[in-house]
């Protein structure tokens, strides 16, 4: 367990998904998997209310960020956003979409003001969000959204899946695939790749990051003849960013860059658009693959899959890409504070 920190901020996410279920098993298990303390901010009786369903004996405590630390060992604690609308396992409220968007809120908020070390957020349902009035096309929109305000000054959000075999990053994110040739920018490449090389150094302890970056089309266009971004946009923000002395190749076909030998050539990878970057990184570690957002002021990760409605109480989900995203959350946020004092 990690003492003398601050606890890690988690977010309720939508209180009828799994999100309560992997935090009460992830919390269950802390002294067996050395977990390091976390707080959930979220409803108190829909917390308990679910380890009833779920059979588990769990000790509750209403927390404050200061105290959750201390509290950790002998009890979940809870900082307390109650919810207007009773919880069905399994059957979302839009209802109740205004706490759940304002546990996140409170979660940066915390983590901003160094009362939290990082943020941890559990899944949402993005379709009842947006059903009560949520303008964001997801999680690191908003996360950005929030930074923006406090900082007074636009961030770049970049989502980094990051696994036991592979860390990889997409340039455009939840946009239709239709409309990704337009969206590709060759300064979008550039921007997301060098804070890809930041936080990598940052946040995950690579020195000197070696990015791949892929192609938009099939064989990374072929010269041209299966499309002319490939050569147009992506080949000028690769000679951009060696010339900035970060160590980039590509633009590298999609099909043959994800295999073993391949990836042993690389620290992350840099895709073109949404699924060309998720389904290796779902393919080859679906359970404790990690949502991680670079290029905020905060760490924020995130179990990667969504809030599996049909398992909720059920006893099934399996809390490890939760507990990944704690573990992942815990050392991002070591190493920043590391370098940050070898810096002084």
């Amino acid at each position: 367990m990690t003492g003398g920190k601050a606890a890690l901020a988690v977010s309720m996410g939508d209180p009828a998904g799994i999100g309560l279920d992997l935090t009460l098993s992830a919390w269950r298990n802390r002294e067996q998997l050395n977990l390091p303390p976390f707080f959930l901010i979220g409803d108190p009786e829909a917390l308990e209310s679910r380890a009833v369903t779920l059979g588990f004996r769990v000790s509750l405590t209403e927390a404050t960020p200061e105290n959750a630390a201390s509290e950790f060992s002998r009890a979940l604690p809870v900082l307390p956003v109650r919810l207007p609308a009773p919880v069905k396992s399994g059957s979302p409220d839009p209802a109740n979409a205004k706490a759940v968007v304002e546990a996140i809120r409170l979660a940066v908020e915390l983590t901003m003001t160094g009362r939290a070390r990082a943020v941890v957020t559990n899944p949402i349902a993005k379709s009842v969000l947006y059903s009560a009035g949520f303008e964001f096309p997801g999680h690191t929109e908003y996360l950005a959204h929030l930074a923006t305000e406090a900082l007074g000054r636009p961030v770049k959000p970049v989502m980094l899946l990051a696994g036991p075999e592979l860390r990889v990053a997409p340039v455009t994110i939840h946009i239709p695939l239709g409309d990704v040739p337009g969206a590709l920018t060759t300064e979008a490449i550039v921007e997301t790749a060098e804070i890809m090389a930041g936080d990598l150094q940052r946040r995950f302890g690579v020195n000197g990051p070696r990015i791949a970056i892929s192609g938009l089309n099939p064989h990374a266009g072929e010269d041209g003849a299966l499309g002319a971004e490939d050569g147009e946009i992506i080949v000028p923000a690769v000679a951009q960013l060696r010339a900035r002395g970060i160590d980039v190749s590509g633009p590298l076909p999609a099909d043959t860059m994800f295999h073993a030998e391949a990836r042993s050539t690389y620290d992350a990878a840099l895709c073109m658009y949404h699924d060309q970057a998720l389904i290796p990184a779902k393919t080859l570690g679906f359970h404790d693959s990690v949502n991680a957002t670079l290029g905020l002021p905060f760490v924020r990760t995130s179990p990667d899959h969504g809030t599996a409605f049909s398992l909720a109480g059920s006893g099934t989900a399996r809390a490890d890409s939760l507990i990944a995203a704690i573990r992942l959350a815990d050392a991002m946020s070591s190493s920043e504070t590391e370098r940050r004092s070898s810096a002084a």
